[in-house]
């Protein structure tokens, strides 16, 4: 369902239609011939969704988060980001403003309320750059070999079905491009993510980690992960425990 949309977004679409596949064969295997049923079920908890909005934007611009955050994941003016799980936007209107106008911001959440602010948000302080989408739990339905950068800000523990998500995610990402991931690094029923249990779930799907920044004044960390090798097929996904070991 896309939520008013904007001239950017149809801009976005036509620039990102043009562009080819990525060289890894596997990775162009359209999803809508992939079944849920194919995907393995996780093996640890799934946090439930509380609120789009964890702390406010002033305590979060106070600590320099979103700042310290890009700066870490190498954010320049021209790039084509997402932000997934946006909620009503604290990492989107940030993102725009560091991409500039010759770069564009994807953003998706869930919650259709969440969207609906945050579509507001957008036109109301006529960020150009930046699309709003809504988006299904288990795929966020990107164009492949579309972005450099993907954020999932504290909200992959709430994914309910992380194989499936992150399987469909990968070919979104251009040769290069990074998916970045912040977390606490506590358990899941915490509403956080261990550092081994989220390597073993990227690793998993054919992600390896490039860099891994400790966040204390968050708290939390800030991941970067990389497509690495072939996309596995969804039935040879081995599933991660919560002690971050397959099996």
């Amino acid at each position: 369902m896309w939520i008013r949309p904007r001239p950017p977004l149809l801009l976005l679409l036509a620039a990102l239609a043009g562009c080819q596949a990525l060289p890894d064969a596997p990775d162009a295997r359209p999803d809508q011939s992939v079944p849920t049923s194919e995907f393995p079920a996780v093996k640890r908890p799934v946090a439930p969704t509380t609120s789009n909005r964890w702390s406010t934007e002033e305590a979060r611009d106070k600590v320099d988060e979103a700042q310290t955050v890009m700066d870490l994941a190498g954010v320049t003016p021209g790039m084509t980001v997402a932000d997934l799980g946006a909620g009503e936007g604290y990492y989107t209107i940030r993102l725009a403003s560091r991409v500039g106008a010759t770069g564009r911001v994807l953003a998706q959440d869930i919650d259709p309320k969440a969207i609906g602010l945050l579509a507001a948000r957008v036109e109301r302080e006529r960020h150009d750059n930046v699309s709003v989408i809504r988006a299904t739990p288990a795929n966020p339905s990107l164009p492949a070999n579309s972005f450099d950068r993907v954020f999932l800000v504290r909200m992959f523990h709430e994914v309910s079905q992380p194989y499936e998500f992150l399987w469909r995610l990968r070919p979104a990402l251009r040769l290069g491009g990074r998916l970045v991931v912040v977390e606490g690094d506590k358990p899941v029923a915490q509403h956080g993510m261990p550092v081994s249990l989220l390597d073993c779930e990227m690793k998993a799907t054919g992600f390896v980690r490039v860099d891994l920044q400790r966040l204390p004044e968050l708290p939390g960390y800030a991941a970067a992960y990389e497509a690495s090798g072939k996309r596995p097929e969804p039935r040879e996904i081995e599933p991660c425990r919560e002690t971050g070991e397959a099996g």
